[in-house]
């Protein structure tokens, strides 16, 4: 078991604010460079979200099954169960709004801020449930969600579909995301196993169970995968690659495709064999995926392109990335 009161103090000191017991807010970096007007997240560039009202949180700060090795987290105070300290939604939202806040109130006094931006920031519109942990592991996803439906916020949730159960739980309760992504950075077994080191059992079987999901739900809410693509021992962007990945993306048919770049951040670039030689460039991004829509057809094309983020966007429909409401 990790001392998650020495964790939680470690944390603050990266930034985070703890809300609740097992909860967590954090200023996103492009949410500050939005602020002085110095660039914008590619989440705002593809679909219209807003860097400088978009809240990026956790309702499971310590859970998670899997410890990825290319994971920017510090894993020691990773634990594989589910919470047994549940938030409460309506608290996690109320509290890290207030946290978010006091988190931006030292941009008041810096003369490069956006002062209308800074005023507008300071109620989020977007929630990011993606910031650390898996999201699935929180019993209370569904209200979490319906809630920030219901004051009109957009949420995207980033899962590592390990959880199938979950995701069928969010649909049968109406409570699925604006946009539910499924991340896919493996395209076999053998390869899974070691990218994800997965302290659940039979994690590629369940993983499968996510894809097939994901396709049932994909006229319910907006589904995309994202590849997290390295190169060097643990590469998994090899040409061969392409065939089996495939396979996987058949098996989603997502609306969108995000192919990004592995960037050796956090505590990932202490990791053996995770180091900046590892990095793709964005030219590799832009090739491999050219490679992969050219053998997936199905009119799937490059719709968009970050390059500072080393992200493509594959789609078929360029109208469809903008998210127009809740």
């Amino acid at each position: 078991m990790i001392n998650k009161k020495q964790a939680k103090k470690v944390l603050e000191k990266q930034g985070y604010r703890i809300v609740g017991k097992n909860s967590a807010v954090k200023i996103c970096r492009w949410t500050k460079h939005s602020l002085l007007d110095e660039g914008e997240c590619y989440k705002e560039k593809f679909y219209g979200i807003k860097s400088h009202r978009c809240a990026q949180i956790s309702c499971t700060l310590f859970n998670c099954q899997n410890k990825c090795i290319h994971c920017w987290r510090n894993l020691d105070y990773t634990e594989s169960l589910q919470n047994e300290d549940v938030d409460n939604p309506k608290q996690i939202i109320k509290q890290a709004i207030e946290q978010q806040r006091k988190l931006l109130s030292g941009f008041k006094g810096n003369a490069k801020t956006n002062k209308t931006k800074l005023k507008q920031a300071q109620e989020p519109m977007h929630f990011a449930i993606s910031l650390t942990g898996e999201p699935t592991l929180y019993p209370k996803l569904g209200e979490l969600i319906k809630e920030l439906r219901k004051q009109k916020k957009t949420t995207f949730v980033v899962t590592n579909g390990l959880k199938p159960t979950a995701l069928q739980s969010l649909q049968k309760q109406k409570a699925l995301p604006t946009q539910l992504y499924i991340s896919m950075n493996s395209p076999n077994e053998k390869l899974y196993i070691r990218w994800h080191r997965s302290q659940e059992k039979n994690p590629w079987k369940k993983f499968n169970q996510s894809l097939g999901l994901i396709n049932k739900l994909k006229n319910k809410t907006r589904t995309v995968i994202r590849m997290t693509l390295v190169k060097g021992k643990n590469n998994n962007m090899k040409p061969e690659h392409i065939k089996d990945y495939l396979k996987l993306i058949k098996k989603a048919v997502p609306d969108f495709i995000e192919v990004k770049g592995y960037m050796s951040v956090g505590f990932a670039r202490n990791r053996k064999n995770m180091g900046y030689e590892v990095m793709p460039t964005h030219e590799e991004i832009r090739d491999f995926s050219k490679q992969l829509i050219k053998q997936l057809k199905s009119g799937y094309k490059i719709l968009d392109e970050h390059e500072f983020s080393k992200v493509v966007l594959i789609g078929k429909n360029k109208k469809r990335m903008k998210i127009t409401g809740v």
